[in-house]
């Protein structure tokens, strides 16, 4: 009963901390107006930290929901809890202007259970993309004078996923996710006219999606020697079709942005329905463990993001490839002592991005390092995990916008034994 309390506990510590983070401001990025947002190319809080490798990892004690096949290394006798949240300082620049900014991120949080001997289970939720912008411009028009356009943007893409992995033999499993996506992107848009009787516009449409994506994944380890492990993994998402439903009003208004008089409404519909369509992706790593102290790994990632569509409407994407590596070290995962459990952690990542702005692709780099603190609190096998990393995307040529950002991430693990009696003397 005590390890219940305690874990019912910490669930909802957990939970509370992503309401707090969701209820803070979206991310900011102009970059978010294309597509469905800032994909999440995120893992856990753990692997994150090792530049996000996940394809080819799998632990008793964590949750890798990037590779579904990972369920399988739960305890046959424990409950694992994992939440995560971020919070970012970035600094925009564009022709010699430079804007910063300071956001969090709601993170994630999953459970994971045994079934039975060789059948594994995960629960969780996590953003699939986010939006977060406002882009102010102007233009003088010849006989209008002076015209304002004001862009704006919130919301994004969540996956509720539930998962299930099955051992066939040894170091072999296969696993599946299956996501429940939902979300609401708004996006407006505002013309003022300075200096004369024109009346204002406003458009605002607020699209709603919702439906179901399939993630399968397959891993393989294999020792070679005593102390030599290999990880091999494979995933592969597939195409779907997320329905979509729009709804479109367009108002004409008098006075500026802030402090607006409606006039009339020239156009309300909320019957507009059609479909997002999620390109398939294949994601492949390997990984290596020696004697449970050191892990190395690498993972590529590649997207059809090209075949990209909502609401019949292509965008200005290209197929996407990302690389990452990592590594991790602990100096005696058995030790006694304190510091000795400690996990040190270290990784990079490289993405070309999805997105092509005036032929220039909007590129992603990010270094990372973390470490991993354990709690004696609950057992040795829960931890609270720290990471900094630093990354940039976007470039200043062609009049576009670089982003250099700091993130830091929180992870708490929490792995709790269920299904054990205790034994009375």
């Amino acid at each position: 009963m005590y390890h219940i309390k305690n874990t019912i506990l910490a669930a909802a510590f957990m939970l509370l901390c992503l309401l707090h983070v969701k209820a803070q401001n979206e991310p900011v990025s102009p970059y978010s107006s294309y597509g469905i947002g800032i994909v999440n190319r995120s893992s856990n809080g753990i692997l994150d930290a090792m530049g996000g490798v996940s394809y080819a990892m799998q632990n008793p004690y964590y949750i890798n929901f990037r590779n579904p096949a990972s369920y399988a290394a739960f305890d046959s006798l424990s409950f694992v809890a994992d939440a995560g949240a971020s919070l970012y300082s970035s600094r925009m620049q564009q022709n010699g202007t430079t804007q910063r900014n300071t956001y969090a991120k709601p993170g994630y949080l999953a459970i994971g259970l045994p079934v039975t001997r060789h059948w594994r289970t995960s629960l969780g939720i996590t953003p699939f993309s986010s939006v977060g912008y406002t882009i102010e411009s102007s233009s003088h028009i010849e006989n209008v004078g002076k015209v304002d356009y004001i862009y704006s943007g919130t919301g994004g893409v969540n996956r509720l996923y539930w998962g299930n992995a099955f051992k066939i033999c040894k170091g072999l499993s296969i696993g599946l996710n299956a996501d429940y996506m939902f979300g609401t992107i708004y996006a407006g848009s505002n013309t003022e006219f300075e200096g004369n009787n024109l009346l204002n516009t406003f458009i605002n449409d607020i699209y709603k999606v919702n439906g179901i994506y399939l993630t399968g994944g397959i891993q393989y380890f294999f020792n070679i020697g005593e102390k030599n492990r290999v990880g091999l993994g494979l995933t592969y998402g597939n195409t779907a079709y997320i329905w979509a439903k729009e709804q479109l009003m367009i108002n004409s208004y008098s006075g500026g942005f802030v402090s607006t008089t409606t006039y009339d409404t020239i156009l309300y519909r909320d019957d507009l329905r059609g479909s997002l369509k999620i390109p398939q992706s294949v994601g492949a790593g390997v990984s290596y463990t020696y004697d449970d102290k050191m892990t190395v790994a690498a993972d590529v990632t590649w997207q059809d993001w090209k075949n990209y569509r909502f609401m019949k409407q292509a965008d200005s994407l290209k197929n996407s490839l990302t690389a990452s590596v990592g590594i991790q070290y602990i100096p005696n995962p058995l030790s006694t002592k304190f510091f000795r459990r400690m996990a040190f952690r270290a990784g990079g990542k490289y993405s070309t991005g999805e997105l092509q702005i005036r032929n220039k692709p909007i590129t992603e780099l990010g270094v990372c390092i973390g470490v991993g603190i354990p709690l004696n609190t609950f057992n040795t096998h829960s931890s609270i995990n720290l990471m900094l990393e630093y990354g940039k995307t976007g470039t200043l040529a062609s009049n576009l916008v670089l982003q250099n950002y700091f993130k830091v991430s929180l992870c708490f693990t929490l792995q709790e034994r269920w299904y054990q009696r205790v034994k009375l003397d």
